[in-house]
């Protein structure tokens, strides 16, 4: 947004003490072994319900990959994380940087404080962004509320949780089909304890990475059997592997949201509940719904008859939405909530 490179350079001397050069210079080389982590505080909109953010979260917890705290504001909660665009240049080859994040948040100022590993310097911006995904930092509550507030009363700081890693959470919407959560948290702990990567400057509760696509694209049919996983399952997750190491399937925010679910949908064991899960939390589409979901159309008061009528049921989930259009994705969470509570 500046008309000259100097006025650039000016106004960055000016906010951050060194010139943009020393910077580049900085940032490419590598951390020092005793380098301390990096502090940011990032702030959001209130309200925020953080113990509901953080029990979901914790509900789903990879031992090693992650630590999500129980206890809002004393402990910190703690992931592993990977960056596989590592390299800036883009004349060469991209890299996958291994590290960790850590936060704890502090509600009586609306702020999230995090850590990022030394590690993780050169590509902060990118951390910060996934972390802020993670947790739903930039959801807007008025607007939200104005739109669910009468259907959803007294849940306006329900957010939509997030992820750090678009494909581990593909991976947990494909094991999680059709199985209780726990059942998806055990598989997906199989799998990171089987093809997961030890990180190089480990915490004491998070030592390890969830496996990348291009290590679980390597991977047999044979291998994820022996950790239960059932044979449709298996090349389910092996299609989508391949789909994400070729670069043919991107499983973030700046991904285009229909197209990217058409395309999960042609992979073999994806269909519309997966496509739509992975959409609200790794795609941060805010207007996701999975209408065949049992549970939500539980949740919308369906009775049991009309749900085991799969067609129609998702005919009348859909026609109930409506109103909650382009929200959806947060009617989903309260509706789930709700169902919990």
């Amino acid at each position: 947004g500046f008309a000259s490179l100097r006025r650039f350079n000016d106004a960055f001397q000016q906010s951050y003490r060194i010139p943009p050069s020393r910077l580049r210079k900085e940032g490419a080389a590598a951390p020092a072994p005793n380098a301390a982590a990096i502090q940011v505080k990032l702030g959001y909109r209130p309200p925020l319900d953080v113990v509901s953010l953080l029990k979901y979260l914790r509900t789903r917890q990879i031992d090693t990959i992650e630590s999500i705290a129980s206890d809002v504001e004393n402990t910190w909660t703690e992931s592993s994380i990977r960056i596989e665009n590592g390299s800036s240049d883009p004349l060469k080859p991209a890299k996958s940087l291994l590290g960790w994040v850590r936060l704890r948040f502090e509600p009586s100022t609306a702020c999230a404080y995090v850590q990022v590993a030394p590690s993780l310097a050169s590509v902060l911006p990118q951390v910060l962004l996934r972390v802020r995904a993670w947790l739903d930092l930039d959801a807007d509550p008025q607007a939200i509320s104005s739109a669910l507030g009468e259907a959803f009363p007294g849940l306006d700081g329900l957010r939509v949780p997030g992820c750090l890693d678009g494909f581990a959470l593909a991976v947990r919407a494909v094991l999680g089909q059709q199985v209780t959560v726990a059942a998806g948290r055990t598989f997906m702990q199989r799998v990171a304890d089987a093809f997961g990567e030890d990180l190089p400057q480990p915490l004491p509760k998070v030592t390890r990475a969830f496996p990348s696509a291009a290590t679980l694209a390597r991977v047999n049919e044979s291998a994820l059997g022996e950790l239960g996983i059932v044979k449709t399952r298996q090349q389910a997750l092996i299609a989508l592997a391949r789909a994400v190491d070729s670069g043919e399937l991107k499983l973030d925010s700046s991904a285009n949201v229909q197209a990217t679910m058409a395309q999960l949908q042609t992979l073999p064991g994806i269909g519309p509940w997966t496509a739509n899960y992975i959409a609200m939390r790794a795609l941060r589409w805010p207007d996701a719904f999975p209408a065949g979901d049992v549970a939500l159309q539980k949740a919308l008061g369906m009775t049991l008859e009309e749900r085991k009528k799969p067609k129609p049921a998702q005919a009348k989930a859909e026609h109930l939405s409506h109103p909650w259009r382009p929200w959806r994705s947060y009617a989903v969470i309260r509706a789930w909530h709700g169902l919990g509570a």
